[in-house]
């Protein structure tokens, strides 16, 4: 098993994400909404010239990530991870989003 965490920053891909994601089998997973770190930094510190600057940089009017996680079996996760790349398209760009798995060594409550 794996989780997969998914921080997509364009927020308005997500309900086709999700639509896409269940269609291909996939249908566990749970929300947040999330804000990088520079950016936090930028709403906290805008009196400071360079920060400021950055707040500008990002966009005043950008929305609040969306941080999705799945806990899934070995088997799912490349499924899921094509998923992502068909509906938001190449993540490396820059202001898509990030995409990774952890190992998960554990786990209770799921139910298939």
């Amino acid at each position: 098993m794996q989780i997969l965490v998914v921080v997509l920053n364009k927020v308005e891909k997500l309900d086709s994400l999700l639509l896409e994601l269940s269609n291909n089998g996939i249908r566990g997973g749970t929300i947040i909404d999330s804000m990088g770190m520079v950016r936090a930094l930028a709403d906290e510190h805008s009196d400071i010239p360079l920060f400021g600057s950055l707040k500008a940089i990002l966009n005043e009017n950008r929305p609040i990530n969306k941080t999705i996680f799945m806990v899934l079996p070995d088997e799912k996760v490349h499924i899921a991870m094509e998923c992502t790349r068909k509906v938001v398209g190449n993540i490396n760009e820059e202001g898509t989003g990030i995409m990774f798995t952890l190992p998960v060594n554990h786990v209770e409550g799921l139910t298939k």
